[in-house]
């Protein structure tokens, strides 16, 4: 045996970079936030491999390099990581609606606690201990909104479905057996399914987006693309439980009712008409979950803002609580729908959070529920200045939110943190931030 530090002559074998095109073995250590497994090359540059667990030894091909990551396409399996499972859906290997079903639940939980934490720590330089994650009471047909994008072919052909894996150009067929919508759902997709399959009964186009939504009274279609003028009465006659039908032709910056009567939701206490467009969360059992511990963060009543309210699920219940509550939000049919029959107490302001939020402070509670973007970069100024005495902050993303963490930074702290699965079988993961303001707020 050859002393430490001895050079030894003889064949020396040297790994070549990997190049585009290679197959290579790779040992997964690790999901990446958007749902693909984390591997490294030969050269030590992280390989993104979708559909890998950690703990897999694969065989993959590579499809794309940057100088420090790339991606690889998976071709097999070799050996099993420990927390693999069998995807339930038979399409998983190709659809993009869901990133996460070939892993056990218990193991999608842990990651997505992973991904919170790390981006707190990465992006926002905020160490804070991994957060819960409440599980979701339904781990399939769990969504009440759904959007599918039809795509016609030639010859009369179409597919209708999400878009595909790595390939968002391509639509992946979803039939009428997607895990993903609630039973409602899926008995009128099918229907739709079939009247698109045997004639011309939605709005001329190559593509377009349509989006189910369960309600109080049924079912509720929003049709986005095609031309205008289009009538949906053959849509209506073949497709039972559709309850109101809205379209946004290519052209048109909304959506607006062509068919049906109001429908409503309810929420909680709060009963309020929705528009084909208007934001509510989609896991009815989880969101129920998050709202109840969204509120429970709110000290005795004073005056709260309620930004990005939508149809003002947490304004209206504050108000109902003895709170004076204004809420913001952009988009005007949300905004008619929270003020419909709006307890005393509750107001709303119909414009941008960014534009509207001075004028709304100070406040003793700031609930902000930003889209996947958050923030505007106007508006932690605003609330360091205005200092309320609480922030609840219900994010989407994780790294969006770890960013404005780090920019409140100084004026506010991280008080508390919990995660709520709204999104089974995906990497999405809802995450209520809570923020206080050092040294004491108003």
């Amino acid at each position: 045996m050859a002393a430490r530090g001895v050079a030894v002559a003889g064949p020396v074998t040297v790994l070549a970079p990997p190049a585009v095109g290679d197959q290579v073995r790779l040992r997964i250590r690790a999901m990446a936030a958007g749902g693909a497994g984390v591997a490294d090359l030969s050269d030590g540059r992280a390989a993104f491999v979708h559909r890998t667990a950690p703990g897999d030894l694969v065989e993959a091909r590579v499809t794309r390099l940057k100088p420090r990551w790339g991606h690889a396409e998976l071709l097999q399996v070799v050996e099993p990581g420990p927390g693999r499972v069998q995807a339930p859906c038979p399409r998983y290997a190709a659809c993009g609606g869901c990133t996460l079903q070939h892993l056990s639940y218990a193991e999608q939980l842990a990651w997505k606690r992973r991904f919170v934490a790390d981006a707190l720590l990465r992006i926002g330089g905020v160490e804070a201990p991994v957060p819960v994650v409440e599980p979701s009471p339904d781990r399939t047909r769990y969504r009440n909104r759904v959007t599918f994008t039809v795509l016609r072919l030639g010859g009369g052909r179409i597919v209708a479905g999400f878009h595909a894996l790595g390939h968002p150009e391509r639509v992946v067929d979803a039939g009428w057996d997607c895990l993903l919508p609630e039973p409602a759902l899926t008995t009128v997709w099918k229907a739709l399914r079939v009247a698109c399959d045997n004639g011309r009964v939605l709005p001329t186009g190559r593509e377009l987006r349509v989006t189910l939504r369960a309600l109080e009274d049924g079912v509720a279609l929003l049709v986005k693309g095609g031309s205008d003028g289009w009538d949906p009465g053959p849509l209506l006659e073949r497709v039972r439980g559709l309850v109101a039908v809205w379209h946004q032709p290519g052209d048109a910056p909304t959506a607006r009712r062509v068919a049906g009567g109001v429908a409503h939701e309810v929420w909680g206490q709060e009963r309020v008409p929705m528009s084909g467009h208007a934001f509510l969360q989609v896991n009815r059992g989880a969101a129920g979950a998050l709202a109840a511990h969204v509120l429970g963060q709110a000290p005795a009543p004073g005056r709260a803002v309620d930004a990005y309210c939508g149809i003002g699920v947490y304004g209206r219940a504050l108000a109902r609580h003895g709170w004076i509550v204004e809420g913001i939000e952009f988009d005007a049919d949300a905004c008619a729908g929270a003020r419909h029959g709006a307890p005393a107490g509750f107001r709303v302001r119909e414009g941008r959070v960014e534009d509207l939020l001075p004028d709304t402070l100070p406040a003793d509670l700031v609930i902000l529920n930003p889209p996947r973007t958050g923030l505007d970069e106007r508006i932690p100024p605003v609330l360091t200045g205005s200092r309320p005495s609480r922030i609840v902050y219900v994010s989407c993303d994780p790294a969006t939110l770890a960013r404005d963490v780090a920019r409140l930074r100084g004026a506010f702290a991280l008080e508390g943190l919990r995660c709520f699965d709204l999104f089974p079988q995906t990497s999405h993961v809802e995450t209520v931030a809570v923020l206080s303001p050092v040294g004491g707020g108003r």
